[in-house]
């Protein structure tokens, strides 16, 4: 079954940590990555763009509108993602628990309603 592991976090903490911390975490995720690929579980995986580049869009009464930034306001915001193919939830919450973002942030595992 599919799970989509969803990473949250704090991005303006990120952006202005000190170039050390930041390359240590790249390695972690590095590591983690490759841990995924070599248990044959990773389907697709992305690091996104910070919010300030995102887009809303919302269609009501006939009309679209389109708004820059993010929908809400958060203390946490979507940073990345794991799509990963695991037999259980157990499974999924383990590899879950195993993100370097969970050390700092949150991760978000809900299972994919295939279609």
């Amino acid at each position: 079954m599919q799970y989509l592991l969803m990473i949250y976090g704090n991005e303006q903490a990120m952006q202005s940590a000190p170039k050390e911390a930041v390359t240590q975490m790249m390695g972690a995720y590095t590591a983690y990555t490759q841990a995924m690929k070599t248990a044959g579980i990773l389907q697709g995986s992305n690091r996104l763009k910070p919010t300030n580049t995102a887009s809303t869009v919302r269609t009501g009464s006939g009309k679209t509108e389109v708004l820059d930034g993010p929908y809400a306001e958060t203390k946490e915001q979507l940073g990345g993602y794991y799509l990963i193919d695991v037999p259980n939830l157990d499974e999924a919450l383990s590899w879950a628990a195993r993100c370097p973002g969970a050390a700092h942030g949150t991760i978000e595992v809900r299972p994919v309603w295939e279609m």
